[in-house]
């Protein structure tokens, strides 16, 4: 969801609220992210736990007179504890459980759905698109089920900075859950112009049991943005996850909880504004991605956090991620290493070639940057600020996390290497990726060592990894391989830690 850019703030009119339509001041009234239409739900009847039987008052005297303290202690709701055997039967969460709801603006579609035809899995994903307006479709397009909002215009909108669609769009996961769809564990909101890596979603909500109560998302990448907003909140753009239980909670009192907050901007503030009602606090994964940023995103995808790569948003703001492409051609380029290693997808390694003094960072499946000297790990996986905040007259250090400046110096600028194809040796059972260097000319170093120009191209080779987010998150460690003097290509072995391993020069 788009995010308003003016930093300024109005107050919020209190005067005329009735006990039914109570307005709640908020700190600050303007919410983020961005508008894209409205929504509504339906609910799903609760499941009824068991509770334990109490003794009928029409019991024997007898059948009271032989009420141990056992009995007693038999009348506490009963835990049942799933024997390690039990627990390994237990069905994983897999793609079949999660159902995407995605906000969608019938004046945006024709260009918006490129971006949901990359990730999307025609008969494998399950969900549904929702709009303001009939669009017009194509047979056999590769797309969700387009379904019409329902009409919001009951609710009260009294933000001067938004939009009304930010109603319609905080009641997508409401009316997902109207459908009545079967096996459900988990809703993820997102917008049209999100791109999920789907297979880490379902990494991600595996962590969590579906059955309670969970809040899943992250927060935008601006300290401004967050300050307007809340750090508490999960930014729509990026995507956020709801479990089963915790949509049913919702939709019993959504309508009501949208009454009492007219003033908000958006529509994932209003999500969180209700969350808040329930006492359900954010859970926050940092893999979904909001990327409240303009320019080029190489900073960001090149010091990647330790952490799944979940979803890709406002990619009508930034730069393709892949320089002479189109923004839709540049992420169907990144879907293949996504298809050979989902898992390790934008996961940084660093490591150095000690014969020539370099610095070696590790994108994999995106990118690879050689710099002169040696920078530090604690140095190489801050991002660098290739791009701008996104209210441009904050100041550039007003992120959510620490950066590193873009060095100005000539022999400090980066060797950049992105990928141009990925393959599984299915005779070595390594994925090969080959990286070339970038045709931007480089400025005249006086430095009196070897320069990185060189080599044209980088090949990455690494073991496909799939269960490395069942275990301690940890960066893959990287080797430089040797290669003959003469030749023009770097080869570069990326994976599993030895023990004792270090990253150190």
């Amino acid at each position: 969801m788009r995010l308003i850019v003016d930093c300024s703030t109005s107050a919020t009119n209190l005067n005329g609220a009735t006990k039914e339509n109570l307005q709640i001041s908020t700190f600050n009234e303007t919410s983020s992210t961005t508008a894209t239409d409205e929504s509504n739900i339906e609910r799903k009847k609760p499941l009824k736990e068991k509770q334990p039987k109490e003794d009928d008052e029409e019991e024997d005297e007898e059948s009271h007179a032989e009420d141990t303290s056992e009995e007693k202690e038999n009348k506490s709701p009963v835990v049942v504890r799933l024997t390690p055997e039990q627990l390994s039967d237990r069905q994983e969460t897999e793609l079949k459980h999660i159902v995407f709801g995605i906000a969608a603006s019938s004046n945006l579609w024709n260009i918006r759905k490129e971006y949901i035809k990359i990730w999307w899995r025609p008969k494998e994903t399950r969900g549904v698109v929702w709009v303001d307006q009939q669009v017009k479709t194509l047979r056999n397009e590769g797309l969700p089920d387009i379904h019409i909002s329902g009409d919001t215009s009951k609710f009260r909108y009294t933000n001067r900075q938004g939009q009304r669609s930010a109603l319609r769009i905080s009641r997508v996961v409401t009316e997902t859950l109207k459908l009545g769809l079967k096996d459900v564990r988990w809703f993820v909101m997102g917008d049209d112009d999100t791109v999920f890596i789907v297979d880490n979603v379902v990494r991600i909500l595996s962590k969590y049991d579906h059955r309670h109560f969970y809040y899943i998302g992250s927060s935008s990448e601006s300290h401004v943005q967050n300050i307007h907003f809340s750090y508490a909140m999960a930014y729509g753009g990026g995507g956020f996850a709801i479990s089963y239980p915790l949509a049913q909670e919702l939709a019993k009192m959504q309508d009501r909880c949208i009454q009492r907050y007219p003033a908000l901007y958006g529509s994932d503030d209003r999500i969180q504004a209700c969350m808040s009602e329930l006492g359900v606090p954010l859970t926050k994964e940092p893999g979904f991605h909001q990327y409240d940023v303009y320019g080029d995103l190489l900073g960001l995808l090149g010091a990647h956090p330790v952490t799944p790569l979940v979803s890709l948003h406002h990619l009508d703001v930034v730069q393709p991620i892949f320089p002479k492409m189109t923004r839709v051609r540049a992420l169907r380029h990144l879907m293949e290493s996504v298809n050979q290693d989902s898992g390790s997808i934008m996961q940084q390694s660093i490591c150095y070639d000690k014969s020539n003094y370099w610095s070696i960072s590790v994108s994999w499946g995106y990118m690879v940057q050689i710099l002169r000297g040696v920078l530090s790990p604690r140095e190489l996986e801050m991002p660098s600020r290739t791009f701008l905040n996104w209210y441009k007259r904050a100041d550039y250090t007003a992120y959510a996390f620490n950066t590193r400046p873009v060095s100005k110096h000539p022999c400090q600028k980066p060797f950049i290497y992105y990928m141009t194809r990925t393959h599984y040796d299915s005779v070595t059972k390594d994925i090969i990726s080959v990286y070339t260097r970038d045709k931007a000319k480089s400025p005249f170093c006086r430095w009196k060592m070897t320069s990185p120009e060189k080599y044209t191209s980088v090949v990455v080779t690494k073991k496909p990894d799939p269960s490395r987010w069942k275990k301690s998150p940890r960066r893959d460690c990287c080797r430089v391989m040797p290669s003959h003097k003469s030749s023009s290509t770097l080869h570069i072995w990326v994976g599993k830690c030895r023990e004792g391993e270090v990253t150190e020069l």
